[in-house]
């Protein structure tokens, strides 16, 4: 019998659509050991169904961080829209430390190096940290997710064809979550391959109104852009009781989108292939996958 011991790797935000789509690529490389980080043991109960360990994790709650990273080896990071996710992320990574985990996989932002964007920049900021602290690392820069045109915000982001957006006629790169879950999977797996690698995550770029033609081919029924002015995301967030201070920076970088002041906001890459072996989910094709959520 091997006494050789199978790396464990952490998932946080397992709950949510990068960490569970992780989690779905994972399940079947025997060579890892998945722990699911979840913040109740009511939320743990589909993970045990499934096989999967679980610890009880809460990023705001520090005694929680040294017991669910025992023996951990690898663990993704993911932390919510608050800029709470600066101080949660030092706290982790510390703990991380003490711990002895030695990858670690960040999911950050869109972004040049160069950026302004400011919750862009903070990711950048935790990158250094991970960078400093001297762990083996990969980093994760997906563009727009574009699940976000199914939903954004927790409600329904095209209503009878309509599509609302708040940065006028510019071009942003997209990424489908499951090809960023992919990549996150395989740097886990095989950090001797992916340390000390920055992955920029985007693969195809469109405005929304070539959006709206593509929707009209695809699902047969007419499709249309209405942009909406940042000015009705800042007080639907404000309606909504969100946390302004990351908020606020998401309503800047709409108003930068709307006039063509973020370099780089339609950067494509040709990363893919090289680390996955496929090729990426283009916009066309997610539309052509998620058709019947599309019509109406």
């Amino acid at each position: 019998m091997s006494n050789t011991k199978v790396p464990k790797i952490l998932i946080t935000g397992a709950t949510g659509q990068v960490g569970s789509k992780t989690i779905d690529f994972l399940l079947s490389n025997t060579d890892i050991e998945i722990v699911a980080a979840v913040r109740s043991p009511e939320k743990a109960a589909p993970f045990t169904e499934k096989g999967i360990a679980t610890v009880i994790l809460d990023f705001d709650d520090e005694s929680t961080h040294l017991p669910a990273l025992k023996g951990i080896d690898r663990i993704l990071i993911v932390t919510g829209y608050t800029v709470d996710m600066l101080r949660q992320s030092k706290a982790i990574l510390d703990s991380a430390k003490r711990a002895g985990v030695q990858h670690v996989v960040h999911l950050g932002a869109c972004g040049r190096d160069d950026t302004t964007v400011a919750h862009w920049a903070w990711h950048q900021l935790i990158e250094r940290y991970i960078e400093w602290a001297g762990f083996s690392y990969t980093h994760l820069r997906p563009e727009t997710f574009m699940q976000n045109i199914l939903s954004y915000g927790g409600k329904k982001a095209i209503e009878n064809g309509i599509i609302h957006a708040y940065v006028e006629g510019a071009r942003l790169s997209w990424v489908d979550v499951e090809d960023v879950a992919q990549v996150a999977a395989l740097a886990l797996s095989h950090p001797e391959i992916h340390a000390g690698k920055i992955y920029r995550l985007g693969y195809d770029a469109v405005t929304f109104n070539e959006m709206a033609a593509l929707m009209t081919s695809i699902v047969g029924k007419p499709f249309r852009y209405e942009p909406l002015s940042p000015d009705v995301f800042l007080q639907n967030m404000i309606n909504a009781g969100a946390e302004m201070a990351y908020m606020g920076c998401v309503y800047d970088h709409w108003k930068r989108y709307a006039a063509g002041t973020i370099p780089g906001a339609d950067d494509t890459f040709d990363n893919f292939p090289e680390i996955t072996g496929k090729q990426p989910v283009k916009l066309a094709d997610f539309i052509k996958k998620h058709k019947a959520e599309f019509d109406y």
